[in-house]
C-alpha cells in the first residue's frame, strides 16, 4: 500500500493511502476534484438523517391539534381544509427533497464507478 505522494497545504506530505493504480490518495487524485467540489456544496443542505423525520413529526403533531381544534369547534371547517393542504404540500416538499438527494448521490456513485472503470480499462491496455 503505497502512500499519497501529494503535498498538504501545510507543507508536509499527505498520509492517505493511494488509490490503486494511482499515485494519490481520493482527497487529492485530479480526475476526483469535480466529485471533491460536489461533495463540498452539498455539505450540510439536508442537515443529518433526522431532519426529516422530524420535520415529519412537527406536521403529524400539527395535524392532530388542528383535529382537536376542529372537533371542540375552535376552527372552522373551511379553514382547517385550507391548512390540511398546507401540510399535505409540506410533506410533498420533504419527500419530493428526499427524493432529489438520494438521485443525487445514486449518480454520483454512478459517475464513480463509471470513472473506475474507465481508469480500469486505460490500466488493461497498458498491461497487455
Amino acid at each position: 500500500m503505497a502512500g499519497c505522494s501529494s503535498i498538504t497545504g501545510a507543507g508536509a506530505r499527505c498520509r492517505a493511502i493511494a488509490i490503486t493504480g494511482s499515485d494519490y490518495c481520493h482527497a487529492h487524485h485530479p480526475d476526483r476534484a469535480k466529485a471533491r467540489s460536489r461533495a463540498a456544496r452539498k455539505g450540510g443542505q439536508r442537515g443529518g438523517r433526522g431532519r426529516p423525520t422530524v420535520e415529519l413529526r412537527a406536521i403529524e403533531g400539527k395535524l392532530e391539534d388542528l383535529a382537536d381544534d376542529l372537533l371542540a369547534g375552535r376552527v372552522e371547517g373551511g379553514v382547517a381544509t385550507v391548512l390540511v393542504q398546507i401540510r399535505n404540500a409540506q410533506i410533498r416538499a420533504i419527500a419530493t427533497g428526499l427524493k432529489a438527494t438520494e438521485q443525487e448521490q445514486i449518480l454520483e456513485r454512478v459517475e464513480e464507478l463509471e470513472a473506475l472503470m474507465e481508469q480500469q480499462r486505460k490500466e488493461g491496455r497498458r498491461g497487455a
